[in-house]
């Protein structure tokens, strides 16, 4: 009688002719290592997964793996610092995989943060203010009237430049992150 083959052994048997070579084994490592330290990433930034948790994952990689892992953490973690929010969590993360203090980067960036916020709020304050001035030019005033200025050119030209102006220290902070 015949052999009776599972589908398993067929598939091998048919796929024996494509061989993948050194190289693209490397890249779907690459690929596959790229797309672990994303997912940390993210999960860590969204507060479903902790430090710790992170930490030990990293622990149970082999150790090329996880030194490839911790650096696109830290350089995913830099890269995302903004001034839209404060980034406690991010900096930790970035202290944590660093094993020394950043203290002196974290109070450049906390003091970047706070006169970039206060700056804000000063020009959202007088915009709003020269738009109001122009409404009421234009008869339209009252206790009723709440202008909405975030999308007129003043506020995008404005803003603009201030964002620019900050997002130049900013950069320079991230740079101090990387060099440590």
């Amino acid at each position: 009688m015949g052999e009776i083959k599972s589908t398993l052994e067929l598939a091998m048997e048919r796929t024996k002719k494509f061989a993948i070579s050194e190289k693209e084994k490397e890249e779907f490592k690459q690929k596959e290592v790229l797309q672990k330290a994303t997912s940390l990433f993210h999960r860590y930034r969204e507060g479903g997964l902790s430090l710790n948790e992170i930490l030990k994952q990293i622990e149970r990689m082999e150790k090329k793996t996880a030194t490839t892992v911790k650096e696109l953490l830290l350089s995913q973690w830099i890269d995302a610092l903004s001034l839209d929010d404060d980034d406690e969590r991010i900096l930790k993360g970035i202290e944590s995989l660093k094993q020394r203090s950043i203290d002196e980067v974290k109070q450049k960036f906390h003091h970047l943060l706070s006169q970039y916020q206060g700056e804000k709020a000063k020009l959202r304050e007088r915009v709003r203010v020269q738009f109001a001035e122009a409404l009421r030019r234009d008869g339209i005033y009252g206790s009723a009237v709440e202008p909405k200025f975030e999308g007129g050119e003043l506020w995008k030209k404005e803003n603009e430049k201030l964002d620019h102006s900050n997002k130049m220290k900013l950069e320079e902070i991230k740079e101090q992150l990387r060099v440590l």
